[in-house]
């Protein structure tokens, strides 16, 4: 099973960018259907970017036209390339991957991947 190692995150100005990584050690992704989520503190876990094995890709309104989630070509490493960051993008983002392809309408949801990273911090100061 594909182990999940988030890096990339640290503190950012608000307006700048940030892009997380998610090597696949050992392993590649071409199988599995992988998504971006985001825990802030107090708040419940939620979905930020999923893409597909085909690389389609759905997002949160809360990220659409400054997030970019993708893949490298050998689908070795998912990224989250992060733009134009507020305050409120503030939190612990976790890289999450299924071999099962989410329902429709249910990219974003927790409940439809089973392997998690650890998690990588990202804090926005205005």
């Amino acid at each position: 099973q594909v182990q999940l190692v988030e890096s990339g995150g640290g503190s950012v100005q608000a307006g700048g960018s940030l892009r997380l990584s998610c090597p696949a050690y050992g392993y590649t992704y071409s199988s599995y259907y992988m998504g971006w989520f985001r825990q802030a503190p107090g708040k419940e876990r939620e979905g930020v970017a999923a893409i597909d094995i085909n690389g389609y890709t759905t997002y949160a309104d809360s990220v659409k036209g400054r997030f970019t989630i993708s893949q490298d070509n050998a689908k070795t490493t998912l990224y989250l390339q992060m733009n134009s960051l507020k305050p409120k993008d503030t939190a612990m983002y976790y890289c999450a991957a299924t071999v099962y392809p989410p329902s429709p309408g249910r990219w974003l949801l927790l409940d439809e991947y089973n392997i998690w990273g650890q998690g990588t911090q990202v804090i926005v100061s205005s």
